[in-house]
């Protein structure tokens, strides 16, 4: 049997096949497929009849194309269809389930999918995400090119290629159709956010399981409050814990406030006790204050500490930080001054952060509204605000990105409380 050109599914579902005196055996019902290789093959047809599902192996076929298919098997010498436990059905397993688009970085759904010749076998190549795989499913595909020509919007194809797709598995995810974990990590986490944003409730676990433990953390923060808390409690305490571990404290401190206080309490039993009481010390404040917004990760270095001390320490340390925009200079956990990263690439190697560091410091204690944070960051062109106590010790950073989200409206806002 010979695939002759290129075949949509939509285009022969339904169709009658033929036996090889040309009479009718069944209408087409499906495609059996099986994995193994780069593009999953075509085994067999499903041919209803007389309200039985027959079976016609691929390599009982004469012809197969969109106007004709053609059996070289009677009726008769068919049976009736018995699943494999490495076969999925294109129609029923693959039609209207959900993909990742990583070049949209968006969730789309599979609207037709595309059989081409592939070393002597039928498989599937491409699948079909545009209206055109829709209007061919509705059987108006010409009606609607022609439509579409006159207002001056030809229809393009839409199609993903199955190599950019995760190979085909025995069991299927409620996400069916999931590029590799490797494709995903290579995104910004903002956009991996948007894919599960744009994916029904029951669907989220599933895909946000897939992501490295990295990724998730990073797109974790970008979603909103209650998917956060939704996606969270639904892992398993062990996964969870790992996820909030590799967040920065404040972002974890974020996530943790919105859980159920069982889980929450959970989770940081099972986190390293240090970053557990970071978390646990930002929790303590309250929402909408400098202590809710800031983080307490940030550099310190004591005063004596010499340029090119700090340069290297600052080599090894910063990686571990979000944002760094200054160096703290703090002695006995007071505040003293500020360097900025300027200072350190242009001053001597041997002077001391003590000569070198801006003492007309812009403070803010831990309980200003955020109004006031947000006002002074701006006033003051600031990247970064301490936050200080009243004996002027230094208790965490708002960085000027938690000013943006200050910006937001107030439903997309992150929200702490106690627990």
């Amino acid at each position: 049997m010979t695939l002759i050109g290129e075949v949509f599914v939509a285009d022969v579902l339904g169709k009658a096949v033929l036996d090889p005196v040309g009479e009718e055996i069944g209408k087409l019902r499906d495609i059996a497929v099986v994995g193994g290789g780069r593009y999953p093959r075509a085994a067999g047809l499903l041919l209803e009849k007389r309200k039985r599902v027959l079976y016609l192996a691929w390599e009982d076929l004469s012809i197969f194309n969109r106007r004709i298919i053609s059996s070289g098997k009677r009726e008769s010498e068919l049976t009736e269809f018995s699943p494999g436990s490495d076969q999925l059905l294109i129609g029923k397993d693959l039609l209207d389930k959900q993909i990742v688009d990583i070049d949209g970085a968006k969730v789309v759904r599979v609207n037709d999918v595309k059989l081409s010749e592939e070393n002597g076998s039928a498989c599937v190549t491409d699948v079909d995400v545009g209206i055109r795989g829709i209007l061919r499913r509705l059987g108006i595909e010409r009606k609607g090119e022609a439509f579409f020509r006159t207002i001056r919007h030809p229809l393009g194809h839409q199609l993903i290629s199955w190599s950019l797709i995760q190979p085909l598995h025995e069991k299927l995810d409620r996400l069916t159709l999931a590029v590799t974990r490797n494709a995903l990590s290579d995104l910004h986490p903002a956009d991996i956010a948007h894919i599960i944003s744009g994916l029904a409730p029951e669907e989220r676990k599933g895909f946000f399981e897939k992501l490295d433990l990295e990724t998730a953390a990073e797109a974790l923060h970008e979603l909103e409050p209650e998917v956060q808390a939704d996606l969270i409690t639904d892992l398993d305490r062990e996964q969870a814990a790992d996820v909030i571990e590799r967040m920065p404290p404040d972002e974890a401190a974020d996530v943790i406030a919105d859980l159920p206080q069982e889980k929450a309490q959970e989770i940081l039993g099972l986190i390293e006790k240090e970053e557990a009481e970071d978390i646990h010390e930002l929790l303590g404040h309250e929402e909408d204050t400098a202590g809710g917004l800031m983080t307490n990760e940030y550099l310190s270095y004591p005063p004596r500490l010499t340029i090119g001390e700090a340069v290297e320490k600052f080599r090894e340390e910063a990686g571990e930080i979000e944002a760094v925009y200054y160096i703290y200079v703090v002695e006995e956990e007071k505040l003293l001054g500020v360097v900025g990263l300027r200072e350190l690439l242009i001053v001597e190697e041997d002077r001391p952060l003590g000569e070198v560091m801006h003492t007309k410091l812009i403070t803010v204690r831990a309980e200003a509204n955020q109004q006031a944070v947000a006002e002074l960051i701006s006033k003051y062109n600031l990247l970064a605000l301490p936050v200080v106590d009243d004996e002027n010790h230094l208790l965490g950073v708002v960085t000027v990105d938690d000013v943006v989200d200050l910006l937001l409206p107030p439903a997309s806002r992150r929200r702490r409380r106690r627990i």
